[in-house]
Parts: structure tokens; C-alpha cells; sequence
């Protein structure tokens, strides 16, 4: 049994640089970038993160921690993927209409 040569990549995906722009993959022997301005969902999370990434398929990543579902080709196309979020925006606490204070005992 013989193992593989040093630094021969042993992973059909793997985040192989990060920068302030985004982030790179290489898929299966190919390198893709992905920009934060194109994929926010990658922006401000830990990096430990964004490296937690599985190829479930020929074409579709995982990120299991962000529960973010990418195929290459909206990677590679972003422009034909429009962005969309079904996560709904937290609403504040709803202000409360007050009545009228009541008096404490003996005051009008």
C-alpha cells in the first residue's frame, strides 16, 4: 500500500485561500472564487466555518455549520442566481400602547 505524494490533496473540496474579497475553493482540480459582494452569507462568519465544507454531489457544496446550499454553477454564473434568503428579518419588540397611569392611593 503506498500513501499519497505530500501536498496532494486528498478532499474533492477544499477552501484553499481567504482574503478580505472573499474566498477560494479548489473542486475537484478546479479553482473557483467566491466573493463576499456575490455570496454575504460567508462574510462575517468564523473561518472555521466557511472550511467546513462537503461536496454532496458532483455540483453541490455544503456547508453543514451555515446550513448553506451552493451548486458550482451559481459559483461560477452568480449573475443567472439572484440572491435569495428565505431566513425572515427579526422584528423588535412592538410598542405597547399605554392607558391612561393610574393613581397611587391617596394622589388625583
Amino acid at each position: 500500500m503506498r500513501s499519497a505524494l505530500g501536498g496532494t490533496s486528498t478532499s474533492a473540496v477544499e477552501v484553499t485561500n481567504v482574503s478580505k474579497h472573499g474566498f477560494w475553493l479548489l473542486v475537484r482540480e478546479r479553482e473557483v472564487f467566491l466573493p463576499f459582494e456575490h455570496f454575504p452569507w460567508f462574510q462575517d462568519v468564523p473561518i472555521r466555518q466557511v472550511l467546513n465544507v462537503q461536496l454532496l454531489h458532483a455540483d453541490h457544496l455544503y456547508w453543514p455549520d451555515l446550513d448553506v446550499d451552493l451548486s458550482v454553477e451559481s459559483i461560477e454564473h452568480p449573475e443567472g442566481f439572484p440572491l435569495v434568503s428565505r431566513v425572515k428579518p427579526v422584528q423588535g419588540p412592538r410598542s405597547k400602547v399605554q392607558g391612561p397611569k393610574s393613581n397611587a392611593p391617596g394622589q388625583r
